[in-house]
């Protein structure tokens, strides 16, 4: 699984003008999941990102999780992250799982975190979506799942 997160004051998602999910501070997570990806993948995943220390403490260092500072999460699903740009100009995204697998790793992320306590906003899988979001920082975290463990990089 890949997973993009953005630390933010506020984010909303929308499909045709309605809104299908709203945050206030907390986190954005746009999720692509792979082939190879699981049950256990996404449980372990949505434990990361609750537990992941990327909010401010009362000295402004980053020592607070979402748990912690109390955030909200907003989960919207983004094939697109198994993008494929290695040849030619149009990505390629044979390295996105099927839709049944997607979807269903999807939600069980959004609830593994709401799970933990954690108010959780959802984008409408397989749609259009506008997404909306004052990123925090700004503050961009890349996980990734790849080989079992979590693998991550501050952007």
């Amino acid at each position: 699984m890949r997973a993009l997160l953005q630390r933010v004051t506020r984010a909303e998602v929308r499909v045709r003008e309605r809104v299908t999910g709203s945050i206030g501070p907390g986190l954005l997570v746009l999720l692509g999941v792979g082939h190879e990806d699981d049950e256990p993948t996404a449980d372990a995943l949505a434990r990361r990102i609750c537990e992941l220390r990327v909010f401010r403490d009362e000295d402004g260092r980053t020592n607070r999780s979402l748990l912690e500072a109390g955030g909200e999460a907003l989960v919207v699903s983004q094939f697109t992250l198994y993008a494929d740009t290695r040849r030619g100009r149009r990505p390629g995204f044979t390295d996105a799982a099927d839709p049944d697998l997607a979807r269903t790793l999807w939600r069980r992320v959004a609830a593994g975190i709401e799970a933990q306590g954690v108010r959780v906003g959802v984008g409408e899988f397989g749609a259009e979506m506008a997404v909306e979001l004052v990123n925090d920082g700004p503050f961009t975290i890349w996980l990734d799942t790849a080989g079992g463990q979590t693998q991550q990089s501050r952007r």
